[in-house]
């Protein structure tokens, strides 16, 4: 027997990680960087002179060229395994490959359905015949795809979907029924990989060929954002399709389903990083340019705030997304590369950090969006133009809050699975709440902590926000027991405290890791983006942990864990003026986001 050395999902909660333990986009090595320039010189040569008939005039088509393009050049293999033509990647480097795919706007979500779920449900689910009929050829684009879940009836709700599947009578083929809604890349996909009730009853996955009789292609949908991808619905009229087509088990295409859009969400974390760095870099030069009164923009006050606020978002939110990434190459690295069984098994190590990858789909988005909002109101009324590429990105980005769940479902996964994890005796969450629980109702400690170090405030904000959530999900969950799950709100107040906990303590690992190898003065850029946004976070985190206890509990109960909580989440007012200067002068120096 094993001994794990790697935490799983939610263990962050519960155990110290020394700096040392993170991986953070300094340690990229020079295999991953040419990869990342690789695409930078993708987007220069193949989509900056399509930019106008992607984006504003629609032209989805365009799509298809740009697929066999990028599989060319080898950007379509990341994830495939090296046995079947690709290139078996690190989670690290495919996180990198989506951040800066972000530049290429629509085509990004294009590239996403093809090197991602479209592929994805093969190499993890599929048969060794069918790894080796289809990876080949999706690795290289010789063979596009698509992933079909939603219908005009199912969401969020995946598994009412009314699709069905119907074993033909000489036990051949199944004949598949239903409409398939919002898929991207149907316009030209040859094969998508598509959800059915077999019997009306057993969702399971299918291969189908898009090309079979029956199938027939909806209109390109008329969109707010990613005008350039291509989105329609797929309609099966008495489909046959041969049963050496089913993906998994039949019955089980829950697994494949939910396993591919955790998958989703840590890439679509990654992809919104870079799309808030894009957003600083097309605002940041313009407030340099533009001037008002004698003075250009970007020496007033609250235009460096707005650049200052976005930059420790966008740290905070890169710092988890690549500490996520080393979480999940860590727990892969402890299998048996050459066993048969490895890729079904990679999967689960994956699974078992869905509630960080939903942490980080959440949290991204919405650092995304905050960063499309401000930089777009930096450039005033040129902001509102598609001249200006912020137009397009505060469109694009909107969608993101939608993809692969949205957020609001992903919000009541964070705090759902740690609960589960805890009743099966997977983690001991429950054992640490009831323990902080008794910090909060017992006697205040009184003890001189002396003067503090670096970051040391930081350091013990980021463990008070911990046992924030600690404790008061876990009287939340004594409270109501098993009709917690009811309880929306205080899920959602539950997942952002879980959040902004993770957040900020990736953050402050990254910092912490950067001043042990170059030193403090090297780590000072990333130490005043993580005390802007470690001490914000505190507040808002007091906010919604009042809200969880105001729901659990009333009377002197109440207000005895209300004084103890703001034991746990009081601090010192940071010079926050200050803090904005000295980040957004780094900022505009760099026309654009920077750590250094």
């Amino acid at each position: 027997m094993t001994t794990k050395t790697y935490l799983t999902g939610g263990e962050f909660l519960l155990q110290p990680t020394a700096p040392a333990d993170v991986f953070t986009p300094e340690d990229f090595d020079e295999n991953q960087r040419m990869f990342a320039q690789a695409v930078d010189e993708f987007t220069e040569r193949h989509i900056v002179p399509l930019r106008e008939d992607l984006e504003y005039h629609g032209n989805t088509a365009l799509g298809k060229d740009l697929l066999k393009q990028a599989g060319a050049l080898g950007l379509l293999m990341a994830d495939v395994p090296e046995a079947y033509g690709g290139l078996g990647s690190s989670k690290a480097t495919i996180m990198l490959i989506s951040e800066k795919i972000a530049a290429t706007g629509s085509f990004a979500v294009t590239h996403g359905a093809q090197a991602g779920i479209g592929t994805l449900p093969i190499v993890y689910f599929g048969t060794p015949e069918q790894k080796q009929q289809y990876l080949p050829r999706l690795a290289t684009g010789e063979l596009l795809t698509c992933y079909a879940l939603t219908e005009p009836g199912s969401g969020s709700d995946a598994l009412a979907a009314a699709t069905t599947a119907k074993l033909s009578a000489d036990g051949t083929h199944y004949v598949l029924n239903g409409t398939k809604q919002y898929i991207t890349n149907a316009g030209y996909a040859e094969i998508v990989v598509l959800f059915a009730k077999v019997d009306g009853e057993h969702f399971t996955g299918f291969i189908v060929d898009l090309k079979s009789p029956g199938v027939t292609i909806g209109a390109e949908e008329k969109k707010m954002g990613i005008k350039g991808s291509s989105t329609c619905a797929i309609i099966l009229e008495d489909v046959k399709v041969p049963v050496g087509n089913v993906l998994g088990e039949i019955g089980k295409g829950h697994h494949i389903a939910f396993n591919i859009l955790n998958v989703g969400r840590f890439k679509l974390g990654a992809s919104t990083v870079g799309g808030a760095k894009l957003a600083l870099q097309a605002a940041v030069p313009y407030t340099k340019q533009r001037k008002q009164f004698d003075t250009r923009i970007c020496d007033f006050g609250l235009i460096r705030r707005k650049i200052a606020d976005v930059a420790a978002v966008v740290f905070a939110a890169e710092s988890m997304v690549y500490r996520t990434a080393g979480l999940l190459d860590a727990a892969i690295a402890t299998l048996d590369k050459g066993a048969p069984d490895y890729d079904r098994r990679s999967i689960q190590q994956v699974e078992e950090f869905s509630i960080e990858c939903s942490m980080i789909k959440v949290f991204a988005t919405e650092a995304c969006a905050l960063a499309a909002e401000e930089c777009l109101q930096m450039l005033g009324g040129y902001g509102y133009c598609q001249e200006y590429p912020l137009e397009r990105l505060y469109r694009d980005e909107r969608i993101n809050r939608i993809f692969e769940g949205t957020n609001e479902i992903n919000r009541m996964l964070v705090p759902g699975m740690i609960l589960k994890k805890a009743m099966k005796g997977e983690l001991p969450f429950l054992q640490a709440a009831q323990t902080v629980a008794g910090e909060l109702t017992g006697l205040p400690a009184f003890t001189d902590p002396g003067e503090p170090g670096w970051l040391d405030e930081e350091t013990k904000l980021v463990a008070n926000m911990k046992k924030t959530m600690l404790a008061v999900t876990g009287l939340a969950a004594q409270k109501f027991g098993a009709a917690v799950k009811d309880q929306q709100g205080v899920l959602a107040d539950a997942a952002d405290i879980g959040m902004e906990a993770y957040a900020c303590e990736s953050a402050l690992l990254r910092t912490l890791k950067r001043a042990e190898a170059k030193g403090e003065d090297a780590a000072r850029p990333m130490a005043d983006m993580l005390t802007l946004y470690v001490h914000d976070a505190m507040d808002r985190v007091a906010v919604k942990a009042r809200n969880i206890l105001a729901a659990a509990m009333e009377g002197d109960e109440l207000r005895t864990t209300l004084a103890g909580l703001r034991r746990l989440t009081k601090h010192d007012p940071v010079d926050r003026a200050a803090l904005h200067d000295a980040i957004a002068a780094r900022v505009i120096d760099a026309d654009g986001y920077t750590v250094g």
